[in-house]
């Protein structure tokens, strides 16, 4: 058998998944811990489902504040389905350490703001982009995540072709 010991800032610095194996392992020799079976996590009901059209509002309304963009963008990566794909879930503490805020209430203000952003696109005060647990996740609808994707896809594959007008605009002579 051989030991490793690990200080919390390493651990806190690692990617996601070591991340979550050492969670794993953790719980693991922790043994059972007796748990109500996982329903539907809190807030899922009030949660839509935005279309790339929605998110491209919710980006306009946040462009002016980099760390809810990066926050935004974050549910573009693939997230954990709970259920029968009623809600994605992501880890508070990853979006954290991918977007390189100081703590979570910072991730909690960018998420409050891109909420405020979805009830001006949509016209409605009762729509949520997101909710939460008491277990440090947020939960998406699943087509949001795929929107967001599609949305970060998008102006990826215009990012080359706006280099490319500019240069030629650069190059092209005096008239």
């Amino acid at each position: 058998m051989i030991g490793i010991t690990l200080t919390a800032d390493q651990i806190r610095n690692a990617p996601a998944p070591v991340r979550q194996w050492i969670e794993q392992q953790v719980s693991a020799s922790l043994g059972p811990v007796p748990q109500a079976p996982r329903a539907t996590p809190p807030q899922a009901a009030h949660l839509v489902a935005c279309s790339v059209e929605d998110i491209a509002g919710i980006l306009d309304h946040i462009r002016g504040v980099f760390p809810a963009v990066n926050v935004l963008f974050e549910f573009g990566r693939p997230g954990i389905t709970y259920g029968p794909s009623t809600v994605m879930a992501f880890r508070l503490i990853d979006i954290l350490h991918h977007t390189r805020l100081e703590d979570v209430g910072q991730v909690m203000t960018c998420l409050e703001m891109i909420n405020e952003a979805l009830t001006v696109v949509k016209s409605d005060a009762s729509v949520r982009f997101c909710g939460f647990d008491n277990e440090g996740h947020c939960f998406i609808a699943p087509p949001t995540q795929a929107s967001i994707a599609t949305l970060w896809q998008t102006m990826l594959a215009r990012q080359p072709a706006a280099r490319e007008n500019e240069e030629a605009n650069r190059v092209a002579p005096a008239a």
